[in-house]
């Protein structure tokens, strides 16, 4: 007999609150598919020949609240000392209005990326705050709305200057020897596959007549200093030569801007704008450039349009150069963005405005001034006069160790530059008292500050100085109170519709639960208030989460070694590829470049194996969505010579368990290739097979789909990639911290671990889970989406189906017959799932007209139901209008999304009822979400692009 003290374990079980339908519902589910269990369901629709029926070997999982402790204890372990090492990453305060109200809110971190614009507008306004900020710093034309962080950022100038460059340039790229060395190394590994030559060097010493298609410049140099660049630049435009300046946002509020020394790209980190340095991320990388080129810029970017009503909204503009468009024909594989982090820079801007983000960097401008002032008072030398925050001092090697001991004594970390040179990089904690302390490692320090502040002396020279405004617009100007600043936020807020409101049920996108216990971590001190370059025993936290991470990921997968490093799915995929290129090159079969991708794969694939310098051939798939084993066996063959990877999704692209998956594996290692998994849809695995086992070679793990990191509106992301043991050896490494394969490939990422403060995130979901109830998540996730494929039968038919009629974590219905039947578009009835509260599910891909379900197995039989419910209500609308009894153009789906504006307005003129338009079924009125804007006309914002803040009179 269960004793009482012993049934606090069903209550503390985590599964029980992260698994929608409880044992009741499951039952129900079962008995409407004819299974009697999970194990039979699964057993039916999981190939035979890849189920691996051993338990995973994960510790059983642990309450909420004792995952907590035990991360406290390992965090604990980590060593928060005063960072002052700068090379990008700077402390920083973040509002509190911020971080309550946005980085721990799951309103904002629960979204997804603003596809569906009439219920993102809020975030999209957030966006477009970034851009025009982003773009006045950098006195340039346009931004992008972000990228994963500043040294991607430099390998995407480096690709779009190579595009736009004149005709007769080389393939050099020349690079700054004082640009910072991770950023160095990611060009480097960039460069390799396409064929560019990085010429890293002194940017006055270099000649132009070599004529390099592009030149990268860092402002402030790593090492501080604040060159005047206006003749360099003036030089290298007479040579045909596209210039990016590496920057930062903080310095530019004291500086001259990019755009006015003439540079056509700027690239940086807008991490110091509010958010922690997390041992190196996540962190929002930015892009801007002018508008010539603006149809060449990577990324996304919000623009502005208008609805059908003719109001103002937002929207991703520009979408067709996108890589899920152009595929192969792609210069990026972005298909992402930091947004939780823009945002949250963003704000930031509007927080303080800019006299306050000015007062901030004139302030840390003066704390390092009053350092180096002081430095030179008692007998050092700077290695230049000029600079913003970065102090460099130059001594001797055994003078240099002598203040690197008593910094680390007193807990500071600086940065040894060289054996002879010290930089100290001030930020926006810093105060008066830090530079005394600072300043008696290097000797008797005994002045007063006060006597060097009467030196009216300045480190930016008089034509350096910044004298142009910035920030200009009212929103920047308006919500300086916390009053103001918080219901900014919750306006913007009300606007979006997130997972606190409904299921997002987009296939292939894995919108699960993100759990608060999950989250809370990442805002203790001990795992965001590191710099990526600590030294390692400073991190042991970290370092022991990072090895029991990838440890529980092998398991989970059944591959050999994990890198932590890139930090998005597109980054796993171009990872995967580099350590495929790099281990033929170690065989001796270099010349092994070309890559078989199935016709149904996502954008990124291809536009990833063309950056990774491979030839894409695409394979066909048959009318059952599966990869034709004929066609694939003969261009296999056909290419065998130079054969170096298959990239495939699993579960198929098409959502069903492809029974030829062992088969697919072996014809490509039979012709010398290796095979790539794209990991989209692993969470129809775990648990069940382990693709380390059954044939791939590497694989990308989307931490943002399967583990539980939140989507967060469009990023952050985590895309981890496994490999086999004969790939370990060839995983990216870094160039500042130790770490990644013996041989690996080079940074992929401008971090070494990527984004590690949000790690924790999927530390805590797999160690409150544990092996058990790892692999249920996944059995009901099977479970859900074929329950909904059920359900909707009748109403709309499933394209794909796999073994028994069955499908694997999500289905694909098709929508081309309404189309023929009643005109109604996959759009149509995206919009109009609006009016009934949902978002719609990913629409016309990998097949037009159709919409990819996928519930997760977080969602309740009840929630299935309501979005079940919704659907059958929108095909009786479109049989309406089949039978003639509603109006093929005045009908609820071809003016959804209705807004309030709309219902309550006098003019309603419409042949359907206000009541049909807002509240078209009775749950509705529960909890009824009001989208801000009519349906938006992309069109018409594509012919008048404008990307950034509209004038003021829009405001008003």
């Amino acid at each position: 007999m269960t004793k009482l003290w012993q049934s606090a374990s069903y209550q503390n079980s985590f599964s029980n609150r992260h698994i929608g339908p409880d044992q009741d519902e499951i039952t129900s589910m079962l008995k409407a598919l004819s299974y009697e269990s999970l194990e039979e369901l699964v057993d039916t629709a999981v190939p035979k020949d890849i189920q691996d029926k051993a338990p995973l070997d994960i510790l059983p999982g642990i309450a909420e609240h004792e995952a907590l402790q035990e991360l406290r204890a390992m965090m604990s372990k980590n060593k928060v000392h005063r960072s002052l090492i700068g090379a990008g990453y700077y402390d920083c305060v973040t509002p509190s209005v911020i971080s309550r109200n946005i980085l721990e809110n799951p309103a904002w971190y629960t979204q997804y990326t603003p596809y569906q614009a009439e219920i993102a507008q809020g975030r999209l306004e957030a966006l477009l705050n970034f851009q025009t900020m982003v773009a006045e710093l950098c006195g340039l034309d346009l931004a992008n709305a972000s990228l994963l962080d500043e040294g991607t950022g430099a390998a995407e100038a480096m690709n779009m200057s190579r595009e736009i460059a004149a005709k007769g340039q080389s393939d050099k790229f020349f690079v700054s020897q004082h640009c910072h060395a991770q950023t160095i190394g990611v060009l480097k590994t960039r460069a390799l596959a396409l064929g560019i030559e990085v010429v890293v060097g002194d940017e006055f010493d270099f000649d132009f007549d070599e004529k390099p298609f592009g030149l990268l410049l860092q402002y402030p140099g790593s090492h501080g200093a604040v060159a005047d660049y206006t003749d360099l630049v003036v030089k290298a435009k007479q040579a045909g030569v596209i210039v990016t300046f590496a920057t930062d946002l903080l310095a530019l509020a004291s500086l001259k801007s990019p755009g006015e020394l003439g540079a056509d790209i700027a690239v940086g980190n807008s991490q110091r704008f509010g958010v922690p340095l997390g041992y190196g991320g996540p962190h929002a990388g930015f892009f801007a450039t002018k508008d010539e080129f603006k149809r060449k810029i990577p990324g996304r970017i919000v623009g502005v349009t208008k609805d059908a009503n003719g109001d103002k909204a937002y929207r991703l503009a520009l979408q067709t150069r996108e890589q899920h468009i152009r595929r192969d024909k792609a210069t990026s594989n972005i298909c992402t963005a930091q947004v939780l982090l823009a945002i949250m820079a963003s704000m930031y801007g509007v927080f303080h405005g800019s006299a306050g983000v000015k007062k901030i960097s004139s302030r840390v401008n003066a704390l390092a001034n009053l350092f180096g002032r002081g430095a030179k008072s008692i007998g050092f030398d700077l290695l230049t006069p000029n600079y913003f925050d970065t102090v460099a001092v130059v001594t001797d090697k055994a003078q240099a160790d002598k203040v690197m001991t008593a910094a680390l004594a007193a807990g500071y970390n600086l940065n040894r530059y060289n054996e002879t040179t010290i930089t100290i990089a001030f930020d926006e904690k810093s105060d008066l008292e830090e530079v005394e302390e600072v300043l008696s490692f290097f000797g008797d320090f005994k002045k007063s500050l006060k006597d060097l502040a009467n030196d009216e002396s300045g480190t930016i020279p008089d034509g350096l100085q910044r004298t142009s405004d910035f920030m200009t617009h009212e929103v920047f100007n308006r919500f300086h109170s916390e009053t103001e600043m918080m219901r900014y936020i919750r306006k913007l807020e009300a606007r979006d519709l997130s997972l606190t409101r409904s299921m997002i049920p987009l296939g292939s996108c894995t919108m699960k639960l993100n759990a608060a216990s999950e989250l809370m971590p990442i805002t203790w001190p001990e795992v965001n208030g590191l710099h990526p370059f600590v030294p390692l025993d400073q991190a042991q936290g970290y370092q022991e989460l990072f090895t029991q991470l990838e440890n529980w990921l092998c398991k989970a997968t059944g591959f050999d070694a994990v890198s932590l490093q890139p930090n998005s799915g597109a980054q796993g995929e171009f990872a995967g590829l580099m350590v495929i290129a790099k281990y033929h090159e170690a065989q001796g079969q270099g010349h092994r470049n070309v890559c078989l991708i199935p016709s149904s794969a996502h954008g990124t694939n291809p536009a990833s194996a063309v950056l990774a310098g491979m030839k894409v051939v695409v394979i066909k798939c048959d009318d059952e969505g599966n990869i034709d084993l004929n066609d694939l066996q003969g261009k296999a063959e056909k290419h065998k010579d130079k054969l170096s990877a298959l990239m495939i999704t699993y579960p198929s692209t098409h959502g069903v368990f492809e029974n030829d998956i062992t088969r697919i594996c072996d014809i490509i290692h039979e012709n010398g290739g290796q095979v790539y998994m794209d990991g989209a849809n692993l969470n129809a695995q775990i648990g069940l097979c382990q693709p380390g086992k059954y044939g791939p070679d590497v694989c990308h793990m989307n931490l943002h789909k399967t583990f539980c990191i939140p989507h967060g509106g469009g990023g952050p992301g985590v895309g981890p990639i496994g490999v086999r043991s004969h790939l370990a050896a060839y995983l990216p490494n870094h160039p500042v911290v130790t770490m990644g394969g013996k041989s690996g490939v080079g940074p992929i990422s401008a971090a070494p671990w990527g984004s590690p403060s949000i790690l924790p995130i999927s530390w805590m979901y797999i160690r409150m889970m544990g092996g058990e109830e790892l692999k249920k998540a996944t059995q009901v996730a099977i479970l859900n989406a074929n329950y909904m494929a059920k359900r909707l039968e009748g109403a709309f038919s499933v394209v794909y189906r796999g073994n028994k009629g069955l499908v694997a974590h999500e289905c694909i219905i098709d929508l081309k017959e309404v189309k023929k039947t009643a005109g109604i578009t996959v759009d149509d009835i995206a919009k109009r799932l609006i009016d009934y509260g949902y978002h719609a599910p990913t629409v016309s891909w990998p097949v037009p007209n159709s919409m990819m379900i996928e519930p997760t197995e977080s969602e309740s039989k009840a929630e299935l139901d309501r979005f079940c419910d919704a659907m059958i209500s929108i095909r009786e609308e479109i049989r309406e209008i089949e039978s003639g009894k509603a109006d093929k153009d005045q009908n609820p789906l071809k003016h959804a999304p209705h807004t309030a504006a709309m219902i309550g307005s006098d003019a309603w003129d419409q042949a359907y009822s206000r009541e049909q338009a807002a509240y078209p079924l009775p749950y509705v009125r529960d909890n009824k979400f009001w989208p801000f804007v009519a349906r938006i006309d992309n069109a018409f914002g594509d012919r008048n692009l404008v990307c950034s803040c509209p004038p003021l009179e829009d405001y008003e």
